[in-house]
């Protein structure tokens, strides 16, 4: 049976002249578009009514596309600058709150492991219910909890409302997937993680000017304010942006309008095997499939190495240096250096090989390894930025030479993980199950690295405690990069059902 999009085409009018048709130029585009609508109706019971229908957030204006992202994307800044603001006062916090400087290290990184196990519900929950509303309550559960935080200075409420507030993560990545194409997916990790990708160089620096002005307790109420002022923004102007939940309460409202009689209406409900399944979705992803272990391993070590940087960074000024508290946050702008030339120029390249690598294959047809020549510059600016930053640290140069050696490595760390996010988005059509699935591991490492990195650096030093690192980078990142190219699709069928 020919497809509504075939009917469509075959009413255009021939050119009398004998040029090309114009419709040539788009059919393979058109053809993935049609197939994408019967996926859909196949899995939903329910599609949209052309490949352009504008109630598609694939379809939507640039601007209302634009303002979703900026609004979201501010609201995981927040998130994200919780992961670091403690650095520049985790001396005081440990002081005030009586533990010792292990203690101290772990109310800093586990917010991250919050990160690591929310994300399962979280992810599920909002393919079952939509993007929206599980945006707006996990916003406002962390509001909640990290403004409990230092209430009475109390060890244990501290390191529960870490936790707890980590657990609040947003959903960025998985809204850009249902608004983007995969064309477009290097231009819209750059709009999604442009601002939250600032928010742990942002957090010391905003950390340690509050704490030196306000004191340490303030860093926390600040960005519940903050965030609840992004939630209030929300709540009136982000849409729902998940196609399956658009599409039953499409084909619901047209039930309810219908003048079929109510003993034969039926209109789409969740069943409670579907609701079991989206919960146990991403375990049962990283469980089955091997891609998504290989590519959860390598996320997670270039993500571990990542909160390390952050957790030690301020100590090195503050103890090799004797800078300030204040000034020594100052040099967190080198993160913020290096994540904006990978999120933007590295998003901008993304799409281009994508392009390149799209002219060339057969038919036009694209698959996740067209990623992957995306992440080379990552794999190489990693270790080089290590051995860089650790031995002009290890020799106290100049402290530009030590901050170039930073911007190298978060450059080389967020160009390789854009380009692994990207592969998953391309694979998986339940994208936040698979993101959930693929970064646990990559925050439990985020939790972990910063509780040893102390013991680390006093044993061996900054020049050979970062060697160490960017040598175990080198030996597992670079086959599996290796692994990824030459049985790729081999391994991505692995598991699939």
């Amino acid at each position: 049976m020919p497809s509504k999009l075939g009917k469509i085409i075959e009413m255009i009018p021939r050119s009398d002249n004998g040029i090309k048709d114009s419709v040539a130029t788009v059919e393979p585009r058109s053809s993935d578009q049609d197939e994408r609508l019967s996926s859909l109706l196949e899995e939903h019971e329910s599609t949209w009514n052309c490949p352009d229908d504008p109630e598609d957030p694939y379809n939507w204006s640039p601007m209302r596309k634009m303002s979703i992202s900026v609004i979201i994307s501010f609201g995981q800044l927040v998130t994200l600058m919780s992961t670091s603001m403690m650095a520049a006062a985790l001396g005081k916090i440990g002081h005030d709150l009586g533990i010792d400087e292990s203690t101290t290290q772990i109310t800093f990184s586990i917010f991250v492991l919050g990160l690591a196990f929310a994300p399962f519900p979280i992810a599920s929950f909002s393919e079952m219910y939509g993007r929206k509303p599980v945006w707006l309550f996990c916003n406002g559960f962390y509001v909640l909890w990290n403004a409990l935080c230092p209430v009475g200075s109390l060890p244990a409420l501290m390191v529960v409302g870490r936790f707890l507030a980590g657990s609040g993560a947003s959903l960025t990545g998985p809204i850009m997937a249902d608004m983007y194409r995969k064309e477009d997916r290097g231009k819209s990790l750059a709009i999604a993680t442009f601002v939250p990708y600032l928010g742990p160089a942002l957090g010391p620096i905003v950390g340690g000017a509050i704490t030196q002005k306000l004191g340490w307790p303030w860093l926390f109420w600040m960005l519940s304010i903050f965030n609840a002022f992004i939630w209030a923004i929300g709540l009136v102007f982000v849409r729902e942006s998940y196609a399956p939940v658009l599409l039953v309460r499409k084909h619901n409202a047209a039930v309810s309008l219908s003048r079929t009689p109510l003993r034969e209406q039926k209109p789409l409900r969740l069943r409670s095997s579907r609701i079991a399944t989206n919960l146990c979705r991403p375990l049962g992803l990283l469980w089955h499939r091997p891609i998504i272990q290989i590519i959860a391993l390598v996320m997670a070590l270039n993500f571990g190495i990542y909160c390390l940087l952050l957790s030690t960074f301020a100590t090195l000024w503050i103890t090799r240096y004797g800078q300030s508290e204040f000034s020594s946050t100052l040099h967190y702008i080198a993160i913020s250096v290096g994540t904006t030339i990978a999120t933007q120029v590295g998003g901008r390249f993304m799409d281009w090989v994508f392009a390149k690598q799209k002219s060339r294959s057969r038919n036009g047809i694209t698959t996740p390894e067209f990623r992957l020549p995306c992440s080379v510059p990552g794999i190489i600016l990693i270790p080089v930025g290590l051995f860089w930053y650790g031995w002009a640290a290890e020799t106290a140069m100049h402290w530009a030479m030590i901050d170039v050696g930073v911007a190298i490595f978060v450059c080389g760390s967020f160009l390789l993980a854009q380009a692994m996010l990207a592969y998953l988005l391309d694979e998986f059509t339940h994208a936040a199950s698979a993101n959930a699935a693929s970064r646990m591991l990559s925050n439990i490492l985020g939790f972990v690295f910063p509780i040893f990195a102390p013991q680390m650096f006093g044993r061996l030093g900054y020049g050979w405690g970062n060697s160490l690192l960017a040598f175990l980078f080198v030996g597992f990142g670079c086959p599996v990069l290796l692994l990824l190219w030459v049985w790729g699709a081999k391994l991505r069928a692995l598991g699939r059902k």
